[in-house]
């Protein structure tokens, strides 16, 4: 296992709020890897997918437990749309069956279903079925579980730039009064948790297009677990890694 640190830690903490008995209130999660599980396994592709969305369960469920405010996963990129319709297809059959097969417990334990992304891009059923799962869990008061769906976030960043350049057209902002904060809330995490540690399973070391403008200052964690093979032991990991991290945010 890699772990591998991206920024360092500390008193800026306090800046960006309180933290968990685990360190963190919020972590995201590239799942990489359900390919080369099946693969290994001489499995077609989809048990592979199948294999992940139960360690989406055993991670979501063990990130309660350990006081996680916020847990990120990065399910389907705007780029997966270069996958076979096969592929793409069996995607989101299991993600429709994640969401009538889980959210009763998600709603049961006070979870806060969030989805961040040009999700209402797909499907039309599907949008509907996720609106629905959303609205559902809104007044709930526990830890959020983002899903990240037909997302990229330089598609993100323009949508923000979009959005801020409508504002200055209409005279609601002035053009050179634009800072961070204002980017911060354009964009579709604007009311999660501030991103202290982003993993990526399976031995890859990049963001590939996630959360680039959150990760500024996230620490970066890298594993050679494949992430059907992911579970509370392996986040446990992550965030004992995390916890030694000195994170300055650009001071002493």
């Amino acid at each position: 296992m890699v772990a591998t640190q991206a920024s360092t830690r500390a008193a800026g903490d306090l800046a960006h709020g309180s933290v968990s008995a685990c360190g963190a209130r919020h972590v995201a999660i590239i799942m990489d890897g359900n390919g080369r599980w099946a693969k290994k396994r001489l499995l077609p592709r989809f048990a592979g997918h199948k294999a992940g969305v139960e360690a989406v369960r055993r991670t979501a469920r063990a990130a309660r437990e350990m006081g996680l405010e916020c847990l990120t996963l990065y399910a389907f990129s705007s780029e997966n749309w270069k996958r076979p319709a096969s592929e793409i297809a069996d995607l989101m059959g299991l993600l429709r069956r994640f969401i009538e097969a889980d959210l009763d417990e998600l709603a049961a334990e006070d979870v806060q279903l969030r989805v961040i992304g040009n999700y209402q891009a797909l499907e039309p059923a599907l949008v509907a079925l996720i609106d629905d799962a959303v609205a559902r869990t809104a007044a709930n008061g526990g830890p959020i579980l983002a899903i990240a769906l037909n997302y990229g976030s330089q598609d993100e960043m323009v949508r923000a730039v979009q959005r801020i350049a409508a504002q200055a057209a209409a005279g609601s902002i002035a053009p050179d009064a634009i800072d961070a904060s204002d980017v911060d809330a354009a964009l579709d995490t604007a009311d999660l948790p501030p991103l202290d540690l982003l993993i990526r399973t399976s031995g890859e070391q990049r963001l590939s297009n996630f959360l680039l403008w959150q990760a500024a200052y996230a620490e970066l964690y890298f594993t050679d677990t494949l992430w059907p093979d992911f579970d509370g032991t392996a986040l446990r990991q992550a965030l004992d890694a995390f916890r030694t991290r000195d994170r300055r945010y650009g001071g002493l």
